[in-house]
This record gives C-alpha cells, structure tokens and sequence, in this order.
C-alpha cells in the first residue's frame, strides 16, 4: 500500500505528468500576475506617497503669514530694482519688527513657523537664485539645487502652483525629497520660493511595509490556491483517469470495453466518442480478420479433400494396374477411364481455385458495352441442348445495355444454368430465363422447378466448398465452387446476385447489373 501511494506521488510530481504541468504553469502564472500587480502597486504608491508628502508639506509653508515671509525675504528684495520703493518701505517696518522680535522672544520668526515645519530644515530662494538657509532641526542644512533650477521654477518655466519637489542626496548622502513652494508678496507678485526638505527613509519604511505586505498576502494566496487546487485539478482529471483505466483493461481479446461517453467534459467526451469508434473498427477489423482466417483454414481443407479423394482413386486404380489388372483388356480399359475422369475432375477444380484466387488478388476485368440480350440469343442453342428432355423457355427484353464482359457473363450463366440441369428431374423438370430491365439495371433470372433449397443452407450458399446435397453435387462432379465464382464475377461487374428458394419448389437465382450511364 506504501509502495502504491509512493509510486502515484512519484507520478504526480514528474515533469511529464499532466497534473504536475497544469498545477505548476497555473501557479507561475498567478505567481506572475500577483508580481506584476505588486510591482504597479509599488510604482503607483511611490508617486502617491511623495506627492502627498510634497503636497502637506507645501500646504504647511502656505500657512505661514506672508508677510513674516516678506520680512525674511527683505534682504534679498534690494536687488531687484522695480522693488527699490518698497524695499525702503519694507525697511523702516522691517526694523520695528526687528527691534521688537529681539524683546519679543514669542516674535521670533523661527517660532513662528508651523510645527511640521520646525521638524525639517528651511531654506529661502530670492527672485535672483539666491539660496539663504535658515536654521533647522539641530542646524541642519538643507540641500541645495542649483541655481538654474532655482530660476527655472522663479521665471515659471515651471507652473509655480504645480508640486515642485525633487530627490536629491544631501552632503551627507542621505536622499531628500525636496519641495520649492513659491511665495507671493503684495498684488500677486512672485518674491522668492520656500524650500522645504525631509529625509524619505520615512516615506520608503511605508512603501517597504506595503510591498512587505503585499508579498505574504501573495506567499499566502499562493499557498492557500495549491492546497485548493489540488483536490479541484484531481476532481477535474477524474474522466481522464477512468479513460487511462479503461484503456489498461483493453487488449487483443478484450475489445468490447468502451468509454462511457456523457462525463460532462466536452474535450473528453469527444475523446470518448472518438475512442469508442475506433474500437469498434478495430473489433469489426479482428472479427473480420478472424472470420477470414477461419474461413481460410476451412477453405484449406475443403480443398485438400476435394484434390485427395480424385488423387486417392487415381492412386487406387494404378495400384491396381500394377498388380496385373493392366493385362486384362477390359480392367485396363475401365481404369484408364476412371482415370482420365478424375484427372479431368482435378484439372477442373485446380482452373476453378487459380480463378478464385485471380479474383481475389486482382478483382478486375476487362468490361465493354453491349447488349446483355445479344449473349442469350448466341448461348441458346447450347443451353437448349444442356436441357435434354427438360422444358427450357426464354423471356428477354430488348436493347439491355449495360457494361460486360461478355466471357465471364457466359461462365456465370453457365454456372447458375448448369446448377438448375442438376437440381430438376430429367423429364418433367422446367427451366425459365428471363431477362428484363428492373431498378436502375438489368436483371438475369434462372428459374426452376427442382428440389429447391431449405432455408437454413440459403446464407452459405455462395461460400466456397460449401455443398448443400454434398452426395448430388459430386456425382456431378461439382466441388461447391461454381456459385463462389459466379458471385465473384458479379461484384467485379458491380452487380448483385441472389436466390429465392423452397425446398420442394424448385429456386430462383436473380443477377442484377447497373445500366450504362
């Protein structure tokens, strides 16, 4: 039993198993989807986090009162000649406030600032470029960009409402994510940019958790989708299996197993379909091929029993030549006749086999278009004199035009007339050929008043060597031969051939050939 569950675990999982290749190529491919679904997680929520970032951070310069930005931008204002009237203004304000920040410690711009932005370091960027750094957390200094970016942002090559922010390393090597938020004095004019940086191993600690997250709930569905695809695929390759067993109980003398062809897989029910065709061509195929061998072996025998009996009275008769019957003139004579009838009767069988056999190998004649009624009117006169004393008539239409030829049509009425001369009394018997059009074709009849046939010899009765009166048929010399080659000629001609009869009331044998078209 170990063995067993050892041996089917061991199919399962080899690369060829079909189980194997579906449960794995389903799991590489989720394994893939699930990647490619975390790797646009991991990008999106990138974006998402630094743009929010940017945008509280931004949001959280906005809230300092412009005009304490002003005042730290007031120094930088002189080098801007359209603010020299305001400068001068902002100058005498500038110093009041000044004096009273140094007595004021609650005024003191630093203070002022919004708590989130006390927490990262400050710098402020002049309508010139200039970069003034203002005093952060532990007197960090902010990062600086260059001062082409600086002006790109102040001269609105970028949109100054867009989320200016970019990552850089400061001089530590630490990455940044800077933002630049411009400051907007008095009647909407642009006076410098507020630039505000924080350190991003705080925004990569959440993406990180995120993809950390998103990777175990994946390990886990993966885990959970092979413990449940497992008894699903199993179920799914039940009708497979029971194919794989049926195909294990079938052999050479077990064909009459077939696949049960309704299992509710479209794919295997086809399969089945198709399977169950196939063995039943393969059965029709061995019964065939047995009948054929069986009746092969009967033939062989009915053969050599036809050739030994004539053989064995040849042999007899010598024998008895060679004793000294052969120096009395009228023994002699006797045997020689005895002879000279059964080799007669051999020769006849031998011709009768070699043309059987000529049929089977190469069933094809010469035909040539003709009036079948033609050959009737020529053979009369010998079929009349065949008959003897029996009453012979003939019904033949017109014009009959098929396709024939015409040698072997004489050998198959000779055949079919020969067998009613045997079969009818000598004096009273009765003969009737006729010929007329029926279905599409020629139809040849042969009609006596014999002894007729019982029922039950009616379906061997083409079969070679078969002999319904076996003691009649030899007296006549006959060796069941002379009907199996009639049928022959006549499916080589595409025609059909069969008989109606009742013992005591004599037979009906019926040739059917195609109308020339």
């Amino acid at each position: 039993m170990k063995t067993h569950w050892l041996s089917r675990i061991k199919r399962f999982f080899s690369p060829l198993s079909l189980r194997y290749q579906l449960l794995s190529r389903s799991l590489f491919i989720l394994a893939g989807l699930l990647m490619l679904i975390g790797l646009l997680q991991y990008v999106l929520m990138h974006d998402f986090i630094y743009k929010s970032k940017a945008a509280s951070m931004k949001e959280a310069i906005k809230q300092y009162p412009r005009e304490r930005w002003e005042q730290l931008l007031g120094n930088n204002l002189d080098d801007n000649p359209n603010n020299n009237q305001n400068n001068n203004q902002n100058n005498n304000q500038n110093n009041n406030q000044n004096h009273n920040s140094n007595n004021n410690p609650n005024n003191n711009p630093g203070q002022r600032f919004p708590p989130f932005i006390l927490d990262s370091p400050i710098a402020l960027i002049d309508i010139n470029g200039n970069f003034t750094a203002l005093t952060g957390p532990d007197d960090v200094v902010p990062p600086q960009l260059s001062t082409a970016e600086y002006l790109a942002v102040i001269q609105q090559k970028n949109n100054p409402n867009d989320l200016n922010y970019k990552i850089i390393n400061d001089s530590n090597g630490v990455e940044q994510l800077v933002v630049l938020t411009p400051i907007v004095g008095r009647g909407q004019q642009l006076i410098g940019l507020a630039q505000v940086n924080t350190s991003t191993s705080t925004l990569n600690d959440v993406l990180f958790r995120q993809l950390f997250t998103f990777l175990a709930l994946s390990i886990t569905a993966l885990i959970l989708g092979l413990l449940t695809f497992l008894p699903v695929l199993k179920k799914t390759l039940v009708p497979l299996s029971n194919l794989v067993d049926t195909v294990e109980q079938i052999d050479g003398g077990n064909l009459t197993e077939r696949f049960p062809d309704h299992q509710g897989q479209l794919e295997i029910d086809r399969l089945s379909i198709s399977f169950n065709g196939m063995l039943d061509r393969l059965e029709f195929s061995f019964e065939a091929e047995k009948e054929a061998r069986e009746q092969m072996q009967r033939f062989i025998a009915d053969a050599s029993h036809e050739l030994r009996t004539p053989l064995t009275s040849i042999h007899g008769f010598l024998e008895v030549l060679l004793r000294g019957a052969a120096n009395n003139p009228d023994q002699l004579q006797k045997a020689l006749k005895s002879m000279y009838g059964e080799s007669e009767r051999v020769n006849k069988l031998v011709e009768d086999l070699l043309l059987l056999a000529k049929l089977d190998r190469t069933p094809h004649i010469q035909l040539s278009e003709g009036d079948l009624d033609d050959v009737l009117h020529e053979m009369e006169p010998q079929l009349r004199v065949l008959a003897g004393k029996r009453s012979v008539s003939f019904s033949i239409s017109p014009n009959m035009l098929c396709m024939y030829n015409s040698d072997k049509m004489k050998q198959v009425i000779l055949n079919l007339y020969y067998n009613a001369v045997q079969h009818t009394d000598a004096e009273s018997g009765s003969i009737v050929i006729t010929l007329k059009q029926a279905a599409d074709g020629v139809q040849l009849s042969i009609q006596d008043n014999g002894t007729g046939i019982n029922k039950e010899h009616l379906p061997y009765l083409f079969d070679r060597f078969y002999r319904s009166d076996s003691s009649r048929t030899r007296k006549y010399g006959g060796a069941g031969l002379g009907l199996s080659i009639t049928k022959s000629i006549i499916e080589v001609h595409n025609g059909a051939i069969r008989i109606e009869s009742k013992e005591g009331s004599g037979s009906t044998f019926y040739v059917w050939l195609p109308l020339l078209k």
